[in-house]
């Protein structure tokens, strides 16, 4: 009866090897990192928000509609890389795929609205180099669109590395730690909607 069940992997198989384990602590490790580097980012970005003698101001700027629908495509995505993982864990690896791949496609939307929204920006006059507001602000959004932008192309790899393997337990580590990486630039996200948006909205 159990010949069926030769394939079976453990039910958490992106812990299930000393490297697998490995791998996860590692990325927990890089990812202190990166909350390091955005709390500088954003440290920043409070210092200098209300900087803006030659430029427009952030309540002139956003527009609070477009940035709310990236705002939800991007929480989407992180609800689709859930239901990949979720998805690993029942050993379904179509599904896994399908769900990543739809996480691919809210992440490359998220993108082409943040690029649209900058080259709307730009076109009222707010330049990288216009204030120390407006550089702040490129430089806060702009990092976080570059790390969406390599989660779109990692995750795609993935995609491509799973149609080719399987799910085994060495590829489960890798599927399980993009998924923590795509929650977290998520998360960030919430961050800078509230932080740089919705203040810079309602005021100073």
């Amino acid at each position: 009866m159990s010949s069926h069940h030769t394939g079976a992997l453990p039910a958490n198989p992106e812990t299930a090897t000393l490297e697998g384990k490995n791998k996860v602590l590692g990325f927990w490790l890089f990812l202190g990192a990166e909350v390091v580097l955005f709390g500088c980012l954003f440290a920043t970005y409070i210092a200098l928000r209300n900087s803006a003698p030659d430029g427009p101001t952030a309540e002139e700027l956003f527009k609070l509609k477009t940035v709310g629908w990236s705002t939800f495509i991007l929480l989407t995505s992180s609800l689709t890389s859930v239901f990949a993982i979720i998805a690993m864990h029942r050993q379904k690896v179509g599904q896994l795929l399908a769900w990543l791949a739809v996480t691919v496609l809210f992440g490359l939307s998220f993108l082409g609205m943040e690029i649209y929204e900058f080259y709307e920006y730009v076109h009222e006059g707010h330049k990288f180099t216009t204030s120390a507001f407006s550089t702040s602000f490129y430089t806060l959004v702009g990092f976080h669109g570059a790390h969406v932008a390599f989660g779109v192309c990692w995750i795609t790899l993935l995609i491509f590395q799973g149609l080719k393997k399987g799910l085994t337990v060495v590829t489960a580590p890798k599927f399980y730690v993009a998924s923590l990486y795509w929650h977290f630039i998520d998360l960030v996200w919430v961050f800078i909607f509230t932080v740089v948006y919705l203040m810079g909205k309602v005021g100073h």
